[in-house]
């Protein structure tokens, strides 16, 4: 979602974008009545509880799989703030999020701070993201393309995503069960980009970034990532404490951008998708986008 958003800024002509085994028994020696095999022992005892962020997410992944599609409500907003004067923007969506074959289909609008709204939708079949925004035509990319990152909300992906940060994150990583829910969080107080750049979810953010750093460089406002400070990150995503389905995701975090006088230009983006059940419907491209 995060480059899709346009905000009319109010201190520059500037508009930025905000996933019944069995084995055959085989004959043997007769065991005397009452005894009981090792073997028999240890299909009896209970699969181990899980324990660690891995453990909840490998168990997410197979109750997510369970069913053919998803649905998912998305909200965000993105804004700059200098000087107390902030121009936002915010965006809503639906997104339909096939399992197997993975598939993904996004209908939202983007509204900016002057009211203007802008329609936008995505379709995400076979590794290639295609997107059109308002009446321009359609435009195809691979999912890897960082401004299709940027646009397509993929809860299920945060799977991977979660993933990927508990192996790297050691403690940083919280994990908290509370109020029926399952909550695995990583997090960044303010600090200066390059101290804390290596981190997954801070990389994701800078990505993030990177279209609004350029529009205000074309503006005349000198970022230099060496000089940027991450105001603090926020990433949680919440499982249900019984079923492990996903129940909601959300990515905040924030820049601060030297500005002249000693001032900071504030960047400020919050994106929160939740599980709205399952889909019975077909994602595929419509002719005119194959």
């Amino acid at each position: 979602m995060r480059s899709r958003f346009r905000c009319a800024a109010l201190f520059l002509p500037l508009a930025f974008s905000l996933a019944a085994c069995g084995a055959a028994e085989e004959d043997g020696p007769v065991e005397p009545a009452g005894a009981e095999s090792p073997e028999a022992t240890q299909s009896s005892e209970a699969p181990a509880a899980p324990e660690s962020p891995e453990d909840f997410l490998d168990l997410a992944e197979k109750a997510m799989a369970e069913e053919g599609a998803w649905t998912f409500s998305v909200k965000g907003q993105e804004g700059l703030t200098l000087q107390g004067r902030k121009s936002a923007a915010t965006y809503r969506a639906t997104v339909r999020r096939g399992m197997e074959p993975e598939a993904l289909h996004s209908q939202g609008v983007s509204t900016s701070s002057k009211g203007t709204t802008k329609n936008e939708e995505i379709y995400v079949v076979d590794g290639t993201a295609h997107l059109k925004e308002g009446s321009a035509p359609w435009k195809a990319a691979p999912t890897s393309d960082p401004e299709m990152q940027n646009k397509v909300e993929d809860a299920v992906a945060a799977i991977e995503e979660f993933r990927e940060y508990a192996q790297a994150a050691g403690d940083e990583m919280t994990l908290t069960k509370t109020d029926g829910t399952i909550q695995l969080r990583v997090a960044s107080d303010k600090q200066r980009l390059t101290a804390v750049r290596e981190r997954a979810w801070v990389k994701k953010a800078q990505r993030e970034f990177d279209p609004t750093a350029e529009q205000l460089r074309d503006a005349g406002i000198p970022v230099v990532d060496a000089q940027l400070t991450l105001s603090g990150l926020e990433e949680v995503l919440v499982l249900d404490a019984k079923t492990y389905r996903i129940k909601s995701h959300r990515f905040e975090f924030g820049f601060l951008v030297p500005y002249a006088g000693g001032r900071d230009i504030t960047y400020e983006q919050d994106v929160r998708q939740e599980n709205q059940g399952t889909f019975d419907g077909k994602i595929e491209l419509p002719a005119g986008v194959r």
